[in-house]
């Protein structure tokens, strides 16, 4: 039996810019925090002659080649496994289409399961540009490098994306003091709204492809704000950053139509006006979970509470997607 997990993240700053479509012309950066909910992986050996495969669905199949999940299908192909008696099931602590890049900290979880089961050692860089090349390249699916790496690395991470392709990745230099205000002072509400965020995604790469300077523009704009969170971020300048966050969310509206709606709008002003200094919506948009930073949470937590949104408490996870159990 193996069993494995992979974070979930937040991003603190420069999403948007990990897509290649931008990278490639003008380098990425961004800040991303990994959260203690996780997608897990279990894989062991069964005696029937046959793949089960468990998760939204069940699979029984023969060879590699019948199974339906695209990610679970290429990642085996990746790792070299076409043979049957073997179980998997994957199961998460917070629903796909929430904008925690659940897409890329499954595809991180599966790998390291299968390198598990072969008895290979994999480093964090080489688990997410495995996982990047099964959903970008393989599977041609518009997101970005920022998922599979923080999910791989863990932490509160600075990534850096260069046009050939390369990423570097380091833990972000803050005082235990500041990382813990931040860690404290974040909070998470779920709008209730699940989707997919290829729809937007599409919009911007293929906008960006098409070198449409509004866009360009944005992206390039979001970027510099990432950079300015990173050095509020190490003056220990939190209400900084909470400032821009809000400008970052202004942004962000700019990229699609799709990014927010109504109610998504009237729940982040009751928030402003109830305690939190700045919020954004994580993720492509157009729903998940709105995140607001806040001082004076209690009543800000209340008056949430009161709209119907329910809060999801996370601390920051520092292992990255790891083995748990392997016997």
């Amino acid at each position: 039996m193996i069993i494995t997990r992979s974070p979930l993240r937040i991003s603190l700053g420069g999403g948007g810019t990990d897509l290649p479509s931008y990278y490639r012309d003008h380098s990425g950066f961004l800040i991303a925090a990994a959260i203690d909910k996780y997608v897990y992986i279990t894989l062991h050996q069964t005696f029937v002659e046959e793949l089960i495969i468990k998760y939204s669905k069940l699979e029984r199949v023969k060879r590699v080649e019948e199974i339906e999940h695209p990610i679970i299908r290429e990642a085996m192909r990746m790792a070299g496994i076409d043979g049957a008696y073997l179980e998997m099931t994957s199961m998460a602590d917070i629903p796909a289409g929430t904008g925690l890049g659940s897409s890329g900290s499954f595809t991180t979880a599966l790998l390291k399961a299968l390198h598990a089961y072969k008895k290979n050692l994999i480093h964090p860089s080489e688990l997410a540009e495995q996982a990047c090349r099964v959903e970008m390249d393989i599977l041609k699916e518009p997101v970005g490098k920022q998922d599979q790496y923080i999910s791989a690395y863990g932490g509160v991470t600075c990534l850096r994306f260069h046009p050939d392709g390369r990423v570097d990745a380091w833990p972000l230099k803050v005082s235990t003091e500041t990382l813990y205000n931040l860690e404290d002072n974040l909070l998470l509400f779920f709008t209730g709204f699940c989707r997919s965020s290829s729809s937007i995604l599409s919009e911007q790469d293929k906008k960006t492809m098409e070198e449409d300077r509004a866009m360009v523009s944005n992206l390039h704009y979001v970027k510099e704000l990432a950079k300015q969170s990173l050095t509020a971020l190490e003056k220990s300048d939190l209400n900084g950053l909470a400032e821009i966050m809000n400008e970052h969310w202004e942004y962000k509206k700019k990229r699609s139509s799709s990014m927010t709606n109504p109610m998504i709008e009237e729940w982040r002003e009751l928030a402003l006006k109830n305690g939190a200094a700045g919020g954004k919506l994580i993720g492509a948009g157009g729903g998940g979970f709105l995140m607001f930073y806040a001082e004076d949470k209690i009543k800000l937590r209340r008056k949430m509470t009161e709209a119907g949104l329910k809060e999801i408490r996370f601390r920051f996870d520092f292992e990255g997607t790891k083995v748990v159990t392997q016997s």
